[in-house]
Formats: structure tokens, sequence, C-alpha cells
């Protein structure tokens, strides 16, 4: 993989300096196994000097291109037999706490619904749009992509039944839109969607969707086990008390339904019946487990070989190593990617209460508010030891000092990070507030703050340097570890997850989710009236748990929402990024792998397909074990 990405951006040099055509460029990306949308990106995104010239009816951005003919991964399935490989056991330490993918707030919840229920399309590795309920991805040459990006229309599938036998027609489509835009079902993915004007539903198999404005990231409603996943009309309609149910059983087209479901604990899958392709999945059960750590997962697979499948393995790199050299039953894999690992700073109270509502988005912190107390903080955070002491470190998760990184075309060249701790104390000397024994004041306001994180060694390693950082500046710092399956979860009376945010500071990984970081940007975007932000009025579902409210920032944002154009696009990203990290609204810390799990020696891994635009079970349907 390092490999690959090493050609594809040393042809990418190539073709800034004038030395290939773009002709030239897009052939030789294709060699390599680049998908077209990434390739396309790339190509319309810089400018060009020399020989090069854009290809006849290029348009302006990856987007509005045809697509060559591309499949999920699905080597070893042709011969099989639907339900021939018995049970396959995952070990998902943070378990799920429902399945209800457009009311997630944790990749936890979303990996579970992905067994069950689908999107029109998914994302291979590349970046590259793949049919999954439609016939073929939408282009501007097949007719079904507007030439303006105003529109998009999508042909179904025909035959494709819910796993409870009904139908599955254009009606459910329009109603997954309708549904999440409804306020009363608190769906997380109401700005995401917020682009779209409208739904056509012309027959049963055809879906025309109106945008907003046209739309460079037309896709990405309906796309991918992240966002896109489609919810059946005939089993929510009447009322959001309908969904209670859902999210323990969720009704879809996938190729698993739930046999049974423990809260925080256990789900337990068996085929869906109703699944369009008769020979799969190949395994007959499905035995998703939680609890437990990460390391004793990674153990699991790697040393006794118990269970099948790790997820999620934030474990040392050296331990993990070991593991692995050790036990001979199974592999580690890392995929490199774009996650963050980060520190998000709340810009409100987490201790006044207004209203009944601690963290109200009106009420700003009395210490955070502060710039300078931001900035101390960040140049006392050694990225370089957590990144090379509790993770790979360079070059496969390295320090961090963007938000937006992993991808060359939007990750700022504008920014630097420093550990200076001298400085740190300077700053804080400036800004008045003054050592008062080991902890410094600013008049009868004292330096502390509550540092909020899930348990997890990795992280309780991290908590431990950040702390002895802070306080040797004067900052009182206390640590606070909530179990992985609270802190993620999405309940709105769950006063303990990340979206309440009733600490100072938390840390977690997050990472974009498609080829247009726009959604991943949204965790800053405050929207009109601070409508994306959590707050009681929409059950904690806004996405912006930070209360951050920055009017030149949600301007960039409310831009990059209707550019068409893909160079100004990843310019306005740019910029966002360079806001939140200059504001210190964030804390970026280590680049992490977009994914490093464990995987027994009998799984074909060649058809997990893991990447940063999907969850990790997004194609569990050609899982299947080796020869």
């Amino acid at each position: 993989m390092a490999e690959q990405q090493g050609k594809f951006w040393s042809i990418y040099e190539e073709l800034k300096s004038g030395k290939i055509s773009r002709r030239d460029f897009i052939q030789k990306a294709s060699a390599l196994g680049v998908g077209l949308p990434i390739t396309l990106f790339v190509l319309n995104a810089i400018k060009v000097d020399g020989v090069s010239a854009a290809p006849k009816g290029a348009g302006n951005g990856f987007s509005v291109l045809g697509q060559t003919a591309v499949a999920r991964p699905a080597e070893g399935t042709e011969a099989q037999t639907r339900g021939a490989g018995g049970e396959l056991k995952l070990l998902q330490w943070q378990a799920p706490t429902h399945l209800s993918q457009h009311t997630s707030t944790g990749t936890k919840d979303t990996l579970a619904a992905a067994l069950v229920s689908e999107p029109l399309m998914n994302f291979l590795p590349d970046g590259t749009l793949l049919p999954t309920l439609v016939k073929e991805v939408p282009t501007i040459e097949n007719g079904l992509l507007a030439a303006d990006l105003s529109s998009v229309t999508y042909n179904l599938l025909e035959g494709v039944l819910w796993n409870d036998g009904t139908p599955f027609t254009s009606a459910d489509v329009a109603f997954t839109w309708q549904w999440i835009m409804d306020p009363a079902n608190t769906s997380i993915d109401v700005t995401t969607y917020a682009v779209i004007a409208s739904v056509d539903t012309p027959d049963d198999l055809t879906v025309k969707v109106n945008f907003t404005n046209p739309q460079l990231n037309w896709y990405i409603p309906f796309t991918g086990t992240v966002y896109g996943q489609i919810y059946p009309k005939h089993a929510l309609e009447g009322g959001p008390e309908k969904h209670d149910s859902f999210r323990q059983a969720p009704i879809g087209t996938g190729p698993y339904k739930v046999d049974s479901f423990k809260e925080n604990d256990q789900v337990i899958y068996s085929v869906n019946e109703n699944y369009r392709e008769p020979n799969k999945p190949f395994f007959a059960t499905v035995n998703l487990k939680g609890g437990g750590d990460a390391a004793s997962a990674a153990q699991a697979v790697l040393q006794t070989g118990d269970w099948d499948f790790a997820w999620n393995l934030q474990v040392e790199q050296s331990i993990l190593l070991d593991m692995e050299a050790q036990g001979g039953k199974g592999k580690l894999i890392t995929v490199p990617g774009t996650a963050v690992e980060r520190i998000h700073i709340n810009f409100s109270d987490p201790d006044a209460e207004v209203n009944g509502e601690r963290s109200q988005k009106d009420t700003p912190h009395p210490i955070l508010s502060d710039l300078a107390v931001r900035q101390a903080m960040a140049m006392s955070a050694d990225r370089a030891t957590i990144s090379t002491q509790f993770y790979a470190g360079d070059p496969g998760e390295p320090p961090a000092r963007n938000i937006l990184t992993g991808i060359s075309i939007v990750e700022s060249p504008n920014t630097t990070w420093t550990y200076d701790l001298e400085a740190a104390k300077a700053t804080l000397d400036a800004a008045g507030w003054v050592l008062d024994g080991d902890t410094r004041k600013k008049g009868d306001v004292e330096l502390k703050i509550s540092y909020a994180t899930t348990i997890n060694a990795v992280r309780q390693k991290t908590q431990a340097v950040n702390k002895q950082n802070w306080e040797s500046i004067g900052i009182k710092v206390q640590l606070k570890q909530i179990d992985a399956g609270i802190f993620f979860d999405s309940s709105a009376g769950n006063d303990q997850n990340y979206s309440h945010f009733y600490n100072d500071i938390h840390m977690y990984t997050n990472n974009p989710s498609s080829t247009l970081p726009l959604s991943y940007m949204q965790s800053w975007y405050g929207g009109k009236d601070g409508a994306n932000i959590a707050q009681k009025s929409n059950g904690w579902s806004g996405v912006n748990e930070l209360r951050y409210n920055n009017p030149e920032y949600d301007a960039l944002y409310d831009a990059a929402a209707v550019e068409t154009d893909a160079e100004k696009s990843a310019q306005l990203f740019i910029q966002m990024n360079d806001i939140v990290i200059n504001d210190v609204a964030v804390i970026p810390l280590v680049q992490r792998s977009a994914e490093k799990y464990a995987i027994i020696n009998s799984l074909n891994n060649n058809n997990i397909a893991g990447s940063f635009f999907e969850t990790l079970y997004w194609n569990i349907v050609n899982w299947t074990r080796t020869a």
C-alpha cells in the first residue's frame, strides 16, 4: 500500500512539473489501481504547467465523469454455497448500543448496523463509487447526473427485498430523506441531507434527487455505510416511536438480519434469506461480541485463535507485533488513513446550568474561551512522544499538525506545531494567568480542567503525558475515563456521552468518510442559529459538540457546500482547517491508521477492503475463508 501511494504521488509530481500530460497521468494512475474519483480530484485541483492539457470533456471535478466498470472485492466467492461457512466470530470490544445508523454518534453502532442496512452506493478503498442498490453509478455521460450538478437520478435494482419480504422501492429512498430531516427523529445527519431540496419518485425504481444548489458532493447523501443507509418506509412511518424497535432489530436489505441483541454486549445475526445474491453470504451466522479491551481482543485472534476478527486495536504497536510473532494464529493489518486522534475543546461552560442544560451553547467557558490558554495547551502537547511510544510513529502514524490530513490535496501547508513548555508558560504569563502555588489563577478563576476519554491503555497513557506537561505549566488537570459504550452512546438521556460534552476537554479519533470531506468538517460548523450544535433542543444530535461558533468558518463551510470547482473546493477546506488549528478549536495529536485490526489466518483478508471511506464491515457479504 505504501509503495503504491509513493508511486502515485511520484507521477503526481511529474504532472505538476509538466513532465507528463493529464491523459498520461490518468493512464498511469489507473495502472496503479487508483480509482478515477481520486485521480480526477487530484487532476482538477492543481494548476499544471508545460505540456499538460485537460482531456476533452474533463468537466470541473472528479464527480462529473464516468467510471470504468468496478465491483466490490469478492475473491473466492464464485462457487460457494450460502451459509456453508458456519459461524463468523467478531470481537468488537466497543459493543454497540443500537443498530440505527442515522442516529449513531459512534463507529461501534454504525459498524453493527452495516450487516443489515445498505446505501445506494458504496466506496471502494481508493474512493471509487460502487453501485449497491442501483444499477449503475450516475455520470454526466450516462445522463443520470445533471451537467450543472443540480440533480442526480438513480435507477434502482429490480427485485430487491427487505429482510421481511417487502419490496424495496423508490418510496423508501424518499422516505429516508424525509425521516432524517424530521426534527422529531433527532438524526445526526440533518446537515448532510439538508442540501437536498426534493426527492422525486416517478416510478418504483426511479429516484431523482434535486439539490438546493449544484453539488460537487452530489453523491454523499445515500452513499456509504457512514451516511448513506436507506430506511424502510413501511417499518418506520407513523411516528418516532416506530424507531424504538428498529434500533434493536432493523429491517434492511443487507446480507444479515438480527436474531438477538443485548445492548452493550452482543449481537447475533443470521442470513437474510431474501438477500438478492443466492450464494451469499458465506457465513450462516455472525456473533458480534463486545466487552473487554483492545489488547484482549487482539490476543484472542493473534495468539489463541479463538475468534476470527478483532476491530480497532488501539494498543501499543510493540505489544501487537509481539502478539503476532508469538501467536502465529492471525495477522495484524494496518490500513493507512486520515484519522486523527485529537483533543476537542469545550467552548461552553459544562459546570453552569441554564434552563436545565449544562454546556449551553451561549454560555462561554470561563477558562477555555481564552485563546492564550488553548495555545499554551497546544504547545505543551508532546505529540512526538505520543506518536512514537503509543502508536507506530512516522511514517505510518506520525504526529499531526492538521485536522484534515492524509489527503494531500486538502492538507494545509500553512500550519505548524511545536512542543515548548517555556513558550507555553510565557503565553500564560502574558495573558495574566499567575501562578498561585502549583496552579495559575486569573482573579478568582483557577486554571483547572477536566479531561475525559474512553477506557483504553493507550489513551490513558496519552492522558498521563498531557497531564504531566499541562500541570508543569500551571494547569491543574482532573482525568476522567468513560467506558466506550457509554462515551459513544447517542442516547439523549446519557449525560456522559461525548455529544453532551459535560467536561472541559475530551479526546477520541475521527476521520473523513468520503472523497470530499464536507460532512467531516461539520464538527466545527454552527449553522443558522446554532442548529448544528449539540444541545437539549435537538436531543444533542448536533454534530458540533464543541459548541464552537465562528462566523468566518461557517461562511467557508457554506461556500464549500455549494462549490462545484474542485480546485476552489480544496482551498476552502484548507482555509477551514487553518481556522480551527490557529484558533485552537482542536488539538490534533496523531495521524492514526484508517484501520488496525487482527484477522485469523483462515479468513480471506483481500475481501475485507478496509479504508477510511467505509466502516470495516461494509463488504461483509463477501467475507469468506481462504482455500
